[in-house]
């Protein structure tokens, strides 16, 4: 048979001979990490005895805080206009539509349980016919030919209209095109995917259905099965392999191919890629989203709009401004209704000055982070408002599983349930424990009981299953859930809460891309059910509503390629003959087998997108980066001291020529002293501080102000309490980074030389740490601290036995993952910060902001040398200062000045070309065909290593299991397994050493109040011990080529797979566990990927094969198997 595979953009996948047909969900266009057969969608799951998956609308208890009294409705807003623009989706709602519901009428409360019945019966009756009606177009075609096929009788499936752009795709798709379709999220571009897969299946030939996530391929799987038969259905994943028996290799262009993505910036870009690599290709776009979105955005007291009437800019009542007036309680309808009449002449009709205080002042960064702070609302007072205003039920997207899990814990106590509800919820719940007791997560079970639930990857998949199944059915009214909830599994909702518009990444705090905003917001509103979707953005200490509806207007990121090289695809392009044959290949086959040049597997890397998408952007771009930089060179021949000096002598009279010229000389001398004092005056106020804080360790936490200017030259006042020095932090996460990281190196000089006179003085500085009243840790030298307070948090224990609070400061510092991020750097040592915890809140707020502390507090005491310092600097100032007077009251000034005038302006244009142009080599850098590079260094250290010779093409035996393996680094793992140490372990032994090359990413929860896992046996110990040199040895050869591709090997977390591989239970196992049960989930289904490859890897000895099976097998079983459920 033969075989070809497909490239959602630059990966392959398996087809059989004739036509077939794939389809990607391109979250980017490179790259998807599952891939599902035959994997289409049913409308509908049969519940029988159970209500409609989403009810039109829900009755709450009248108590839903009841502790708590009912708010105002004088804080209600009317809504605003939606937003139309949406982001990536692999997955849409049509498991809501029901022959019972309409588009536009909406159900009342009361209305609700005397439709229950009509609903479950109409859901029935079109589940029943589901699969039948598939199969009497099977039955159709095979009596009349296929050429019955055509968009009507696909739309037939369906017993509600097709839309014109699903329509026009469908159509495209039967005239042998292939398709690119980009429309919002839950407009229904699965419809396509499902009427072409009826209309391939029906014509007996075979479909590829991919997907960005291998949870969703796994949903896919089990809907595509009720639809279509088990026999026809087939899934491949990084886990499981179901009916498959095809091998991959390319995509020729007899094969259609159907994109689905939402909207995105640049869809001809991709149409135009795919059709000039592949054949014939067309566009469908649609900007229409079926259940419009309004945007909203919550304070501590109110949920108000987030855009104005015209939804053109943010609402005005969201202004800094506004929110200062309003937490000092000054709200008058006089001032309102001023600030109307003077709103036309001050203002334009986008924007409102959020930063121009009421009195006219400039509000700092300080005074912004006090508002701000001042409105965060806590989650209990979102959910009042969503509450009252029937905007449940919600998605709550948080960027961390810790705050997930916290939200739930808060709202324990909060009833969101009726009691038929609740007994449903245990009827489950009852179902559940039974089918599988080791996954039910004991802690969520109470929020789970009060209607609300987190779902993130902590969890395990068999519970996070079970979680959206009970919020399809209406009994979970709010998930907690992180940001991959919004990728494409289907749990449509009423309402999208986004809790931030940053999340932590490895370099610090990084903000949401403006598809990643909208990709979340498109969770909002469920087709058949909503009239509108709701999306609402939380104020934060980080961000507003400015920046937030900066966010929402800055458009659409357009698709970008994501090819990379990795050893197995270097080895697959270029691999020809083998030095080995095994026994059931002939002659023939092994010289049919022919590798690829160089060159011609170059000519197929620069086919990837990212070349089609920079070509002709890149030529533009240099022409006009070369053209900026010669006039930077021209402009800065024009200001330099030279040309300056050439201008003055041909304009002025000698006389005047050198009268300025020698003044000149002489100020430029003078400003040199005043530096060189300047940086003595710094020194010597860091020499009088150090004293000062080293007596303020011993006692109370004292309160300090630090002070800097940004690269922008806005000046930041920040409050903080003063922890310690870093020396003093023994032992310490950040004591040993700080010493361990160049990038903490202080490099000051020990000598100054001031007026040509020499004088040694000691400058040596040292790093402190402290907690700001923005929740953010910083660290910083002398040079950065304003001034210092007497007042300050008490360092005593709040009851005995306790600790002081130096000490819990200081334990909550070392459970910080250390991402600082520098703010301003200088000679004199750098200031850093880095975010604070939810456990680091509560002191945070204690410390007061800097217009609350007197000045009679301060403590600051100074040396005679630093005021003598100080004395010495100001002399110096006002010395130029009286230089520059005297060079203007010279003759030839007037003429003079033209020319430095001139020279400015001249200058500030060569500082904006400047700018254009590192925006243009950034630019150039990311559309730069770097594949090609990547792909020869690849190769180079494939070369070295002995597993392909690059010039004849012939593969070694290394060569052959690293081109077959699938994993981060091909080579390193083919070099384990080929390693004969591994034949002495046995299977559970193996199944650990596995789990040691797949456990990148996994880690122990600081916050989790156990800290217990399994060690490994001592004999996998000892393997890992010899593999690290053999890893070392790797590492350099990577170096070398300028490879960098991760080489795994962390024995850490190997115990527990050990554990598990012996036949341990999952209660036993996870009993007092340092990790979550999803991360420990995931490290096993890793592993047993790895070792079910391992018999099917070729040149590898049959004893480790068979005990990788048997590890494989014993591994795989409740609560982790992947299709468990």
């Amino acid at each position: 048979m033969n075989t070809l595979p497909i490239f959602p953009l630059a990966q392959i996948c398996a087809f059989p001979p004739s036509k077939t047909l794939s389809f990607f969900h391109p979250e980017t266009p490179v790259q998807p990490t599952g891939l599902g057969f035959c994997c289409l969608k049913s409308l509908h799951r049969s519940t029988p005895n159970h209500s409609p998956q989403f009810p039109t609308s829900y009755k709450f208890p009248r108590s839903l805080f009841p502790s708590e009294s009912q708010l105002s409705d004088a804080d209600e807003e009317d809504e605003e206009d939606e937003d139309d623009d949406d982001d990536e989706e692999a997955a849409d709602e049509y498991e809501d539509i029901s022959g019972e519901v309409s588009d536009s009428a909406e159900q009342r409360d009361d209305e609700f349980e005397s439709s229950v019945d009509d609903a479950l019966e109409a859901k029935s009756r079109f589940e029943e016919f589901k699969w039948q009606r598939v199969e009497r177009l099977r039955s159709e075609v095979r009596e009349f030919g296929e050429e019955i096929i055509d968009v009507d009788e696909l739309a037939s499936i369906y017993d509600f209209r097709i839309d014109k752009f699903q329509r026009l795709a469908v159509q495209a798709f039967l005239r042998g095109s292939s398709v690119i379709v980009s429309a919002p999220t839950s407009s229904g571009k699965t419809l396509i995917a499902e009427a072409a897969a009826v209309a391939t299946v029906a014509r007996g030939k075979r479909i590829f259905y991919t997907t960005p996530l291998k949870a969703l391929s796994n949903q896919k799987f089990r809907e595509f099965r009720e639809t279509f038969g088990d026999s026809l259905v087939g899934l491949l994943t990084g886990d499981s392999a179901i009916n498959k028996d095809a091998q991959v290799i390319y995509c020729p262009k007899e094969v259609q191919i159907i994109c689905l993505s939402a909207t995105v910036a640049n869809p001809d870009e991709l149409a135009g890629w795919i059709g000039q690599i592949h054949g014939k290709t067309e566009l469908v776009v649609s900007s229409k989203r079926p259940v419009p979105l309004t945007w909203h955005f919550s304070t501590k007291t109110s949920l108000l709009p987030l855009l104005d009437e015209n939804g053109t800019s943010m609402n005005r009542k969201l202004s800094l401004n506004h929110l200062q007036l309003y937490s000092s309680g000054i709200r008058s309808e006089k001032d309102e209704g001023s600030r109307r009449r003077f709103s036309k002449n001050r203002e334009t009709n986008t924007s409102y000055n959020a930063n121009a205080s009421m009195n006219g002042r400039s509000l700092s960064k300080n005074d912004i982070n006090t508002i701000r702070r001042s409105q965060v609302p806590q989650v209990t007072d979102i959910l009042r408002h969503l509450h009252s205003r029937d905007m449940l039920p919600a998605i709550w997207f948080i960027f961390s599983r810790k705050g997930c899990d916290a939200s739930v814990q808060y709202l324990e106590n909060c009833k969101l349930l009726d009691e038929c509800e609740i007994s449903e919820v245990e009827l489950a719940l009852k179902r559940f424990r039974i089918q599988y007791p080791d996954a039910v997560r004991e802690s969520s079970v109470k929020g789970l009981l009060r209607g609300v639930a987190a779902h993130h990857a902590g969890c395990l998949p068999l519970w996070k299953s079970f979680v959206e199944e009970l919020f399809q059915r209406g009994l979970v009214k709010v998930v907690f859930a992180t940001e991959t909830l919004a990728a494409g599994i289907n749990m449509p909702a009423r309402t999208a809460v986004i809790a931030s518009l940053s999340k932590r990444s490895e370099s610090g705090r990084v903000q949401l891309s403006s598809n990643e905003l909208l990709q979340m917001a498109g969770r909002a509103g469920r087709r058949g059910i909503d009239e509108r979707g709701h999306v609402v953005l939380v104020q934060t200490p980080y961000e507003g509503a400015e920046e937030c509806s900066k966010l929402l207007f800055s458009g659409l990121e357009p698709l970008v390629s994501q090819f990379t090289a990795s050893y197995g695809m270097v080895l697959n392009l270029l691999a020809g003959g083998k030095i080995t044959r095994r026994s059931n290949e002939s002659d023939d086959m092994k010289a049919s087998r022919a590798g690829r040049t160089l060159e011609e597997a170059r000519k197929l890397v620069e086919q990837s997108f990212g070349n089609y998408v920079g070509s002709n952007v890149m030529l533009s771009a240099k022409e006009e980066l070369s053209k900026i930089q010669n006039e930077i060179e021209m402009l800065t021949s024009e200001v330099s001291d030279e040309a300056i000096d050439r201008k003055t002598r041909k304009l002025l009279p000698d006389r005047a020529y050198k009268e300025i010229a020698d003044l000149q000389e002489e100020l430029r001398v003078e400003k040199r002293v005043r530096s060189e004092l300047r940086r003595r005056m710094e020194i010597e106020r860091m020499s009088a501080l150090r004293p000062l804080l080293e007596e303020l360790e011993g006692g109370d936490l004292p309160f300090m102000s630090l002070q800097y200017n940004d690269a922008e030259g806005v000046q930041h006042l920040v409050s903080a309490v003063y922890l310690g020095k870093v020396d003093s932090v023994d032992g310490s996460k950040l004591g040993n980074m700080v010493y361990a990281n160049d990038s903490f190196a202080l490099h000051v000089e020990p000598e100054l030389y001031i007026g040509g006179s020499e004088k040694q003085h000691n400058a040596n500085v040292f790093y402190y740490v402290a907690l700001g009243s923005d929740n953010s840790w910083y660290l910083f030298t002398e040079k950065w601290i304003k001034t210092m307070y007497k007042t300050g948090f008490p360092n005593v224990a709040l009851a005995h036995g306790d600790a002081l609070p130096r000490e819990i400061m200081r334990m909550l510092l070392d459970k910080e993952e250390m991402q600082w991020q520098k703010l301003v750097d200088s000679e004199l040592g750098g200031l850093w910060s880095m975010d604070g915890s939810l456990e680091t809140w509560s002191w945070s707020l204690n410390v007061p902001v800097l217009n609350s502390l007197s000045e009679d507090d301060e403590v600051l005491r100074f040396s005679q040398a630093y005021h003598t310092a100080v004395e010495c600097y100001r002399e110096q100032r006002n010395k130029v200062s009286r230089l520059k007077k005297k060079i203007s009251r010279t003759e030839g000034f007037k003429g003079y000045k033209k020319i430095v005038d001139v020279a400015k302006y001249t200058e500030e244009k060569i500082r904006r070309l400047k700018a254009r142009s590192r925006r243009l080599i950034n630019r150039i850098e990311q559309i730069e065909p770097s594949g090609w590079k990547e792909f020869v260094k690849v190769s180079n250290a494939i070369h070295e290593a002995r597993a392909l010779d690059i010039n004849t093409q012939m593969i070694f035996p290394l060569g052959e299991t690293a081109a077959t393996i699938r994993g981060e680094n091909e080579l390193w793992l083919a070099m384990v397994l080929r390693n004969k140490i591994l034949l002495d372990l046995k299977p559970p032994q193996l199944a650990a050493l596995c789990g040691s090359l797949v456990s990148e990413g996994i880690k122990v929860r600081p916050w989790k109040n156990n800290s217990y896992i399994y060690e490994p046996s001592t004999t996998v110990i000892e393997v890992i011990k010899l593999l690290d040199e053999q890893r070392s040895s790797l590492l350099q050869l990577q170096e070398k080529h300028g490879v960098k591709i991760p080489c795994c090997l962390d024995g850490q977390f190997s115990g527990m797979v050990e554990a598990w591989a012996s036949g341990l239970t999952w209660r036993e196992i996870m009993m007092e566990c340092a990790m979550d049960e999803g991360d420990l989930a995931r490290l096993l289904r890793r592993t047993i990927d790895l070792l079910a490859q391992v018999p099917k890897l070729p040149d590898i000895h049959p004893l480790l094969q068979s005990n990788a099976m048997s590890a494989s097998n014993v591994m795989d079983r409740p609560p982790i198997s992947e299709l468990a459920g």
